[in-house]
């Protein structure tokens, strides 16, 4: 039995301690999985943009610098060799896609598997609700602290939750992301130490796994 302490936002009462969806945070630990993960993420993010000129690329080369024999010099075809200051470039980078693909089931216990190590730490917060009338940067880390995840904190709120007034409010706090419950990944969930979800992102979250 996998146990969280569910907090109010809005009053100080001690906090109950809930029972959490086995399916959800109660599952074996799968390192592999999450290695894969991560790494797909991390290569998917990559743009794969840099360039370099061949020396089929370069201007320049379209006469021989100087004759063959009877200069003491050594043979030269073109000023595009890659020997030449400003010829090209061999085995350089070239644009591509580091792109790759899991399965939907790996994916699917890849998320599982973190936020049942999560979890099992113990780094796990619930809160019924998070709201803000306007960003406030104080307020935020005051209910971080009260949570007692005052180190790096990954907030994961409902879609109807998610506003300008909640992200802001987390955004200047240096170590703590906040992201909708359609966002979750396992890179930001192993990134940060604790996670603090809604009950209405937890919902979703059952919905989607």
């Amino acid at each position: 039995m996998v146990e969280a302490k569910q907090y109010v936002m809005d009053g100080a009462s001690d906090p109950q301690v809930v029972e959490l969806d086995e399916r959800l945070f109660g599952a074996k630990v799968n390192a592999d999985l999450l290695y894969r993960t991560v790494r797909m993420q991390r290569l998917n993010r990559r743009q794969g943009t840099s360039s370099t000129k061949t020396r089929g690329e370069v201007s320049g080369g379209g006469a021989k610098p100087w004759r063959q024999k009877g200069t003491g010099r050594a043979r030269a075809g073109s000023r595009r060799s890659p020997v030449w200051v400003g010829g090209g470039t061999v085995f350089g980078p070239k644009p591509k896609t580091y792109h790759i693909k899991l399965t939907k089931k790996m994916l699917r216990g890849a998320l599982v598997s973190a936020m049942s190590d999560r979890a099992a730490g113990g780094n796990v917060a619930l809160i019924d609700h998070l709201a803000f009338d306007t960003p406030k940067t104080r307020r935020a880390l005051a209910l971080l602290e009260r949570l007692g995840m005052s180190s790096s904190t990954l907030v994961v709120v409902g879609k109807d939750e998610y506003n300008q007034a909640v992200k802001k409010s987390f955004s200047n706090l240096p170590r703590v992301k906040c992201l909708a419950s359609a966002g979750l990944n396992v890179y930001d969930i192993l990134r940060y130490d604790g996670l603090v979800i809604t009950r209405e992102a937890l919902d979703e979250l059952k919905e989607r796994l």
